[in-house]
């Protein structure tokens, strides 16, 4: 018997009526929700019109839903194409398996799409949503804890997982009526990815601000410090997934992201990005400019320089550039001129 353990839940769907209430759509649309609230809040640090991100997320949200469910059933197409599989049932998303990098290339598909409707310069929106983005998978992690699956190897450490047979969101219970867990405990890597995951987004709230890093550098940063998790946590992973020499092919995958990621933080530069209006109507779009020719917009109409939200810091330098934002700027020798970004 284990004297300590996680325990699962023993229930993923609820019913009101004859409507299905699953654990993990409502994780899935509570991390959308803090992804779209944390990056609306950064968006107008920097100048972004109020709740543009919502018009982001009309485009975002369906493309990124659509791109992970294709990732995972290329990845995995032995329950839909094999002996015995479904193919209707690459359909049922609300079953589970949504793979995280169909969601980010779809995701981003979609937010290039708004920002060239909205014209806002991409980069900016993809450093502003660094933060909110691994928050929203932290939360969405907890759906497939309710789901008892994507657990690790089995461990007799205190935080074990105690793992239930499910069936239609149910676990299978035993003579007594009560739910009938697996004889050993897994590791919990629903948890270590969900840890990882909010150190992640702490990482890029602190550096990315830190040393002001901008033209998508805070993106990079994100997805070089989340493939470094998610590498060792996928070797930890038992369930069925498809190997190439050995290896998952998610561990490949996230391998060879993290090192782009790594690549662009190197070779790219610039300092964080803020945007003004391109003119005096919307339909103009805006235009990217360096954080004193930001303040001095929002000063000069006498909107202060709180909008700008960069508090003590406001005076950091950008380390790669080594004199701060106006040399940053004047290097890139367009301070003032916007950006083909989108």
């Amino acid at each position: 018997m284990t004297l300590a353990a996680i325990p699962s839940p023993a229930t993923a769907v609820w019913h009101l009526g004859p409507v299905p209430l699953r654990a993990y759509a409502l994780f899935i649309v509570t991390g959308i929700v803090i992804a779209v609230l944390v990056t609306e809040y950064r968006l107008r640090q920097r100048g972004a019109p109020h709740w543009a991100i919502l018009d982001l997320a009309v485009w975002a949200v369906p493309f990124g839903v659509v791109g992970a469910r294709i990732y995972h059933v290329i990845t995995s197409p032995q329950p839909y194409f094999g002996e015995g599989g479904d193919p209707v049932r690459a359909l049922f998303i609300w079953e589970g398996g949504l793979g995280i990098w169909g969601a980010i290339a779809g995701g981003a598909l979609g937010v290039w799409l708004g920002c060239r409707q909205l014209k806002l310069p991409f980069l900016v929106v993809a450093d502003a949503a660094a933060v909110g983005i691994p928050l929203a998978q932290a939360v969405g992690r907890l759906g497939n804890w309710f789901n008892n699956e994507l657990y690790g190897s089995p461990t007799a450490l205190p935080w074990g997982l105690e793992i239930h047979d499910m069936v239609n969101g149910e676990a299978l219970v035993g003579p007594d009526g009560e739910p009938v867990t697996h004889a050993v405990t897994y590791h919990p890597t629903f948890l270590y990815e969900l840890l990882w995951n909010i150190g992640v987004a702490l990482l890029v709230l602190y550096v990315g601000n830190r040393l002001r890093l901008g033209h998508g550098r805070q993106f990079a940063l994100y997805v070089a410090a989340y493939t470094a998790g998610r590498t060792w946590i996928e070797m930890v992973r038992i369930d069925e997934a498809t190997e190439i020499l050995g290896a998952r092919i998610n561990v490949w995958v996230s391998l060879l992201v993290f090192l782009a990621a790594v690549v662009y933080l190197v070779r790219v530069r610039g300092p964080q990005e803020y945007l003004l209006p391109a003119g005096e109507d919307e339909s103009a779009g805006y235009r990217v400019v360096t954080e004193v020719e930001f303040q001095q917009a929002r000063a000069a109409t006498g909107t202060g320089s709180g909008t700008g939200g960069t508090g003590t810091d406001s005076g950091a330098s950008d380390t790669d550039s080594g004199t701060g934002t106006d040399d940053a700027a004047a290097e890139s020798g367009e301070s003032a001129t916007p950006r083909d970004d989108r």
